[in-house]
C-alpha cells in the first residue's frame, strides 16, 4: 500500500488556525476548538492512505488549485487538496458555503 506524506499550504495553516482562534476566543470555547481541529487533522491524516478515493472536483472555483483537485469534508468544513506522486497538498480548509467565493 502506498503511503502519502502530507502537505499544508500556508494559506491552509492560516485557515486551520483562524477557524481555531474564533471557536476558542471569539466563542469562548476552547475545548470545542481542540476537539473540532483535532478531528480535522485526524480526516486530513486518512488521507496518507487513500486519497484517490475522493472524486476530481470540476467546479470552477476550485480549479484555480489544479485540474485534479478533490474535496473532502468534516462537519462544515471543506478540505480542499491535490496529489502530485506520494504527497497531498492540502491548498484551503474552508467553510463549505463559502466554496463558491474562492
Amino acid at each position: 500500500m502506498k503511503i502519502y506524506n502530507i502537505h499544508y499550504s500556508d494559506s491552509a495553516e492560516e485557515d486551520l488556525n483562524e477557524l481555531y482562534n474564533v471557536i476558542c476566543y471569539t466563542y469562548l470555547a476552547p475545548i470545542t476548538a481542540n476537539k473540532y481541529v483535532k478531528g480535522l487533522n485526524d480526516i486530513i491524516r486518512e488521507l496518507e492512505k487513500n486519497p484517490e478515493i475522493y472524486a476530481i472536483q470540476t467546479r470552477p472555483s476550485l480549479q484555480q488549485y489544479g485540474q485534479n483537485v478533490r474535496r473532502i469534508n468534516y462537519k462544515k468544513m471543506a478540505i480542499i487538496y491535490t496529489i502530485h506522486g506520494h504527497v497531498v497538498y492540502i491548498h484551503r480548509i474552508v467553510a463549505a458555503s463559502l466554496i463558491a467565493g474562492l
